[in-house]
């Protein structure tokens, strides 16, 4: 019963929101969605998508918990130093503009650093920035850009100093100077369409939720979104153990490039 009962919720949140649970790792979503669900009183899923369907708020809260709204500036800083120091200014000799993903960008701490470090190499003018996630709540929380003391605790002092602003006693603002060369949009990673012609994707630390034929589908759809010679920055806990399946070299890891022949 519970399981007829939780897989009718998935067929109606796909028809309802074209987000597909079933390529989510199940025990993980059914436990978050479990325990939002047992929040407001619902034995079954089947009484919880008749509220959600009545209730706004309950369904942006939802949305909220079915995201993964995890990010900070210069996560993992030894991977970020390698995009800047060795795999950005290799990018930048070829003389063109940049065109840069941040998938999944989630508050925007992501398509942030990457601004700043173009700007810090001279390259501001030189590239644009798609930032993408699913909800929009948080993209709105992106382009607002204020940001708790914690989010930034990474973040080299030298861009600490150069792109923030005190806006409280442990809240600082991005400079609005950074939005100029982001574009934020909503997107479905598992329905949307994929824009072409990438240089770099960057898409860190949301694939770990997704099941393995979904991961499969989506290193491909990433692959192909790539230039030849593009590469796609991955998380430090999804390392693609056979990229060439996907056209893919590995250049150092979780640093994989779009096979130029």
């Amino acid at each position: 019963m519970e399981d007829t009962d939780f897989l009718f919720f998935i067929k109606q949140i796909k028809a309802k929101t074209n987000i597909d649970l079933s390529q989510y790792k199940e025990a993980q979503m059914k436990r978050r969605l479990t325990t939002l669900r047992a929040k407001h009183g619902f034995t079954t899923f089947a009484a919880y998508t008749e509220a959600l369907n009545s209730d706004p708020k309950l369904m942006n809260e939802f949305l909220d918990r079915m995201t993964i709204n995890v990010s900070e500036f210069w996560r993992n800083p030894n991977r970020w130093a390698a995009l800047e120091q060795k795999f950005l200014p290799e990018m930048l000799k070829t003389g063109g503009k940049l065109k840069i993903w941040s998938a999944a960008c989630s508050t925007g701490e992501e398509p942030y650093t990457i601004a700043m470090i173009l700007d810090k190499l001279g390259a501001f003018e030189r590239a644009s920035i798609l930032a993408t996630d699913l909800d929009n709540k948080v993209l709105e929380k992106a382009m607002e850009g204020r940001y708790s003391d914690r989010s930034v605790k990474d973040v080299p002092s030298s861009y600490r100093d150069q792109y923030f602003n005190h806006a409280g006693d442990d809240e600082l603002t991005v400079n609005p100077k950074l939005r100029k060369i982001i574009r934020f949009q909503q997107h479905n990673l598992l329905h949307s369409a994929f824009e072409t012609g990438f240089d770099l994707i960057v898409c860190r630390n949301v694939m770990i939720y997704f099941t393995e034929e979904a991961k499969h589908e989506l290193y491909h759809r990433f692959a192909s979104s790539l230039r030849p010679g593009g590469m796609l920055f991955v998380g430090s806990t999804e390392q693609i153990f056979s990229p060439a399946q996907y056209g893919l070299d590995t250049v150092e890891t979780f640093f994989y490039r779009r096979k130029t022949d």
